[in-house]
């Protein structure tokens, strides 16, 4: 179906890719975005000669990304400058005195295991051969799913598989990664990608030891500009199509009409019909649409722009749902080289039980001391610092809680927000050793989870989006279609198939697949490459 009026709320990158793609299909799109810059939380922040990233800093599942571009004609290589980056990551373990390298290389990484842990090697190779193969029934079978047509999944190979899903499905990844290592550090390796997923080693299903082969059996990727570039060049791809982006537009509703009644009377359905609005002037307005995709985060989409009766997910629905962690970033430029860190370095305490359980538990609370995640973009990119200087990008995982406040410049965040950041300054600081680091910054920006919720209608402030239980993945996660109102889809990381980017783009392309039709578990097909004409 072509032709049709969509109007996309939300322009971080699934409402970017979702109006891109159906644009590129012949549909009529707005896309509005209540912000006035695009991105969402892939966003930029500019201080006295440096620019920050202020979300995803991750590139992986790099097919998936050209998969995308191809369906728009173009390619990664075309659009993008990626730099490989060795190491991979960098990572600092408590009680221990020296780091560890992750390189793009199986044999480095192997050898790695094998010095931590005598035995290891083998059975990092038969880790991965599982990894490969969890990763690839994924693309095939259900990242690309709308589970809409059971029958989909009733093929030879997943009915080959299913002891082995059972098993997957039903223990943590914890749990699954100590039967095979007892190296801590090794183990805290092998978990730590669950964070990626909003979640923690022992409450992630071990289905996601797939993450393993996006980080040690394949390439960490870096778009030379930043992730902001990526951004830049899918909202430009959209308006290449004849998207039109509307920024400082802020969706107050979703417009609907009853739907007809069926054969045994009303039914409490409506049919949409567009949006309504307010600019960045105050001004009402209103778009009319025969689709409308929600790329925003889907309690609010959901609890604040429709009805109660017309609400597929109302609020005491929530009850029952996880956000995933919030986060706590400090973005600081700091005067002079830090060689001591990589692209990533990842910094682990020693009791990720008490540490997740902070984070996770019932008695929520800031960890102390915290794992922390830091991105130094600098060591890839001479356009994020000035010449001589570093960029750090800190992010601390904090229960999703708007009273841990929001950030500022130069210190003037919540107590709460600013404490934090200094104690991941200190960690950094004793473990790298850098003593004379917290003297060195000469620009500082924080973000706290309240910053999160005011921004980007994040739920409770989550930094991520759902997190990736048992009961948030796959066909028990929302899924991408209303129930009470025909014609509203969502996007995004609060719906199928998941958080990161690459999940936000195939969320796109699963909007693009129910409208023509598809009900396939498989990317849609690619479009022939252009005949290359041998004229000059």
């Amino acid at each position: 179906m072509s032709g049709q009026r969509v109007a996309v709320v939300g322009g971080g990158i699934a409402g970017l890719a979702t109006a891109a793609l159906l644009a590129s299909r012949g549909h009529s799109v707005d896309l509005l975005e209540k912000n006035d810059e695009l991105g969402g939380r892939v966003g930029s922040v500019e201080r006295n000669g440096f620019r920050f990233d202020t979300g995803a800093s991750w590139y992986l599942m790099p097919e998936v990304f050209e998969h995308f571009f191809s369906l728009l004609g173009t390619t990664a290589d075309a659009e993008l400058d990626l730099q490989v980056l060795d190491p991979s990551y960098r990572v600092f373990f408590e009680g221990y005195p020296d780091p560890v390298d992750l390189r793009p290389d199986r044999d480095h990484n192997r050898a790695l295991f094998e010095a931590l842990e005598p035995g290891a090697g083998d059975r990092f190779d038969a880790y991965l051969r599982s990894a490969d193969d969890a990763y690839d029934m994924a693309l095939r079978r259900f990242l690309y799913s709308s589970f809409d047509s059971p029958t989909s999944l009733v093929t030879a190979d997943v009915v080959r598989r299913v002891p082995t899903l059972g098993r997957l499905l039903t223990r943590s990844l914890e749990s699954h990664v100590a039967a095979s290592f007892s190296d801590r550090r090794i183990q805290q390796v092998l978990g730590y990608p669950a964070v990626f997923l909003g979640s923690s080693p022992s409450r992630a299903p071990s289905i996601y030891h797939l993450m393993s082969r996006l980080d040690l059996g394949d390439r960490v990727l870096y778009p030379q500009g930043g992730f902001t570039r990526l951004i830049d060049v899918i909202a430009s791809l959209a308006e290449r199509h004849g998207a039109r982006l509307h920024t400082g537009a802020r969706v107050t509703g979703i417009s609907t009409r009853p739907s007809r009644p069926g054969r045994s009377g009303p039914r409490r359905r409506a049919t949409v019909t567009g949006v309504t609005y307010v600019d960045r002037d105050g001004t009402p307005g209103s778009i009319d649409a025969d689709v409308v995709v929600g790329a925003a985060d889907l309690h609010h989409l959901e609890t604040a722009l429709l009805p109660r009766h017309l609400q597929t997910h109302p609020e005491q629905s929530w009850r029952r749902r996880s956000p995933g962690p919030g986060a706590v970033l400090a973005m600081l430029g700091v005067e002079g080289e830090l060689p001591e860190l990589a692209h990533h370095s990842l910094f682990f305490t020693a009791d990720w039980k008490q540490n997740f359980g902070d984070i996770f538990g019932r008695d929520a609370r800031v960890p102390e001391p915290a794992s922390i995640y830091v991105c130094k973009p600098s060591e890839t990119d001479d356009s994020v610092a000035p010449a001589g200087s570093e960029n750090l990008f800190v992010l601390v995982p904090v229960p999703a809680d708007t009273a841990i406040g929001a950030g500022g410049d130069d210190g003037a965040g919540s107590a709460t927000v600013e404490r934090t950041a200094d104690a991941a300054i200190d960690l950094v600081a004793d473990w790298a050793g850098v003593p004379d680091l917290r003297d060195r910054i000469r620009v500082r920006h924080t973000v706290g989870p309240r910053d999160f919720a005011e921004r980007y209608h994040s739920w409770r402030g989550g930094a991520l989006g759902l997190e990736h239980t048992l009961r948030q993945s796959a066909f028990l996660r929302p899924g991408n279609t209303s129930s009470k109102v025909d014609g509203l889809l969502y996007a995004g990381s609060t719906t199928i198939p998941g958080v990161g980017l690459p999940m936000c783009l195939i969320s796109a392309e699963l909007v693009l697949k129910r409208l023509s039709g598809d009900r396939s578990t498989l990317p849609l097909p690619e479009p022939e490459p252009e005949p290359q004409s041998d004229l000059v």
